[in-house]
């Protein structure tokens, strides 16, 4: 359970690449709080503002730690957290307030949603021109349709290209498209506040699902954009490499990622499939790729005789691409296994979390503080605000 504001530690003096950054959080769900969470683990000062009813994601169980949702855990450390009603004046001037002092801004309310709050751009932007203001929406200023995530995946062609070929359409196992958007957002942030600091001026970045979904399906969005080609479910296959996916063997599967011939070459040797290797219909990766019909039954018979893991051993060992699925939990016992120490413990109540995906020589992520309890922080934000010095 996330301790009371008076319990949670307040470091004197802020550490990491953006420290001394104000971020006021006026975002919900994931991609704006998945953002500010970024942000804040780089050393970013980031207020979370909540309206009476709380973030939804506080909600979102199960599962759960100690009474509080994983999905809300997973996604706001680092956060000082104050409950607002704009409807409310003394409140509302508060928002103002924050949103008057902070270099950053995230919002993720419909198109013109904080107008009438003085809390749209162009106010933030009149009174404190060297913010940057980030709008989060689902689809773009003028729709005003909800920034749902399994909308974006379905309405971006995501969903088209997700599945087996003769089975439905099917979302990603993740909101990924929301996590995309928060990447977005923070890039987009992180290119304004340079440009502030070469002018003195912010501006506004708006970042959608949509567009968002678009430029990650990279190579499927791209074979359509330049050359016209509608992509199609091939279920866990590539649509321009092969073999490049999960393949049976003698107890369970193994993913091969063969993206070059000198790797296929090792492969059918490991394999002891040599033929293979020479045979003209899959010489090089094109070939493969059209005659994947032929190859695959090869592959699998030769894959029938050892178990997966002694496979990836001996592919392994000869530079050969490949991997066990794993589930979650070994998933993480592998990272440990790597060296690439994946949990980081948030606040002196030490709750875990993914760590920071990036790594800094000299200004490493940090985790002072853990996920906040809804208003935990009034008084702080309230001392904040009252500080003539930012």
């Amino acid at each position: 359970m996330t301790a009371p504001p008076q319990a949670r530690r307040r470091p004197e003096q802020a550490t990491g690449p953006l420290a001394g950054l104000l971020v006021a959080d006026f975002s919900r769900v994931l991609a704006g709080p998945y953002c500010t969470m970024l942000l804040a683990d780089l050393g970013a000062t980031v207020v979370k503002v909540e309206g009476p009813a709380g973030d939804e994601t506080r909600h979102w169980m199960p599962p759960s730690r100690d009474g509080e949702a994983t999905y809300y855990l997973s996604i706001n450390r680092g956060k000082r957290a104050i409950t607002l009603d704009f409807d409310d004046g003394e409140d509302l001037a508060l928002a103002r307030a924050l949103a008057h002092r902070a270099d950053v801004v995230i919002a993720n309310f419909k198109p013109g949603g904080l107008t009438r709050f003085g809390l749209d751009y162009e106010a933030v932007h009149a009174a404190n021109p060297r913010a940057v203001y980030v709008s989060i929406t689902g689809f773009g200023a003028d729709s005003a349709l909800p920034g749902y995530d399994v909308l974006g995946q379905a309405l971006s062609g995501l969903m088209s290209v997700t599945g087996a070929p003769d089975g439905e359409p099917t979302k990603a196992g993740v909101a990924i498209v929301d996590v995309v958007t928060g990447l977005h957002a923070g890039l987009g942030a992180l290119a304004a506040l340079r440009h502030r600091d070469a002018t003195g001026e912010g501006q506004h970045v708006e970042v959608n699902l949509l567009s968002s979904a678009l430029s990650a399906l990279v190579n499927q969005s791209g074979a359509y954009a330049v050359a016209g080609v509608v992509p199609e479910r091939l279920g866990n296959d590539h649509p321009s490499v092969y073999p490049y996916g999960p393949f049976p063997t003698a107890d369970g599967e193994l993913v091969l990622a063969v993206g070059n011939d000198g790797q296929f070459q090792r492969l059918c040797l490991v394999l002891g499939i040599p033929d293979a290797a020479t045979d003209p219909r899959f010489l090089r990766n094109a070939d493969r790729s059209t005659g994947r019909e032929a190859l695959r039954p090869v592959l699998e018979r030769a894959l029938a005789a050892h178990p997966a893991t002694e496979w990836e051993a001996r592919l392994t060992a000869a530079g050969v691409p490949c991997a066990p699925i794993l589930t979650m939990d070994a998933a993480f016992d592998r990272a440990r296994a790597l060296g690439l120490d994946p949990v980081a413990h948030a606040g002196v109540e030490r709750v875990p979390g993914v760590r920071h995906p990036i790594s800094l020589s000299a200004t490493p992520p940090v985790y002072p503080l853990a996920p906040p309890a809804a208003d935990a922080d009034r008084a702080w934000v309230r001392r904040l605000l009252d500080d003539p010095v930012p």
